[in-house]
C-alpha cells in the first residue's frame, strides 16, 4: 500500500518562498510518478507539476508556475519536494501530492493522495 505524507506549508508574504515535502512509503516506488496539485479557495483542483521516480519521464509544469516552482526528489529519503518561489496571492490554497503509475494533468487519474497542506500568500 503506497502512502504519502506531506509536510510544510504555512503563511508567506508575496514574493516569498516555501518548500513542501511529500514522503512516500510502499513497495512500488520505482513505478510511480509524483504530482502536485493546487486547489484555490472556491476553485477546482489544478495540476501544478509532476515528476517520475526514475527520472525517465520529463518533468512538467503548469504554465502558471513555470520559472517559479521546482519539483525535486531525494531517493534515499523517498521524498519529493515542491520548491515554490516568487509566490503570489493567487498561489494561496491547498497543495496536495499524489502518486500514480502514469503522469496525467487530470487529478481524477491519480490514485494515491497525500493529506494536503495549506499555503497562504498574504501580506
Amino acid at each position: 500500500q503506497l502512502q504519502l505524507v506531506q509536510s510544510g506549508g504555512g503563511l508567506v508574504q508575496p514574493g516569498g518562498s516555501l518548500t513542501l515535502s511529500c514522503l512516500l512509503s510502499g513497495s512500488t516506488l520505482e513505478q510511480q510518478h509524483i504530482g502536485w496539485f493546487h486547489q484555490a479557495p472556491g476553485k477546482e483542483r489544478e495540476f501544478v507539476t509532476s515528476i517520475s521516480w526514475t527520472g525517465l519521464t520529463s518533468t512538467v509544469y503548469a504554465d502558471s508556475v513555470k520559472g517559479r516552482f521546482t519539483v525535486s526528489r531525494d531517493y534515499v529519503k523517498k521524498q519529493f519536494f515542491l520548491h515554490m518561489s516568487s509566490l503570489k496571492v493567487e498561489d494561496t490554497g491547498v497543495y496536495t501530492c499524489a502518486a500514480e503509475h502514469q503522469q496525467s494533468y487530470n487529478g481524477t487519474a491519480w490514485t494515491h493522495w497525500g493529506q494536503g497542506t495549506q499555503v497562504t500568500v498574504s501580506s
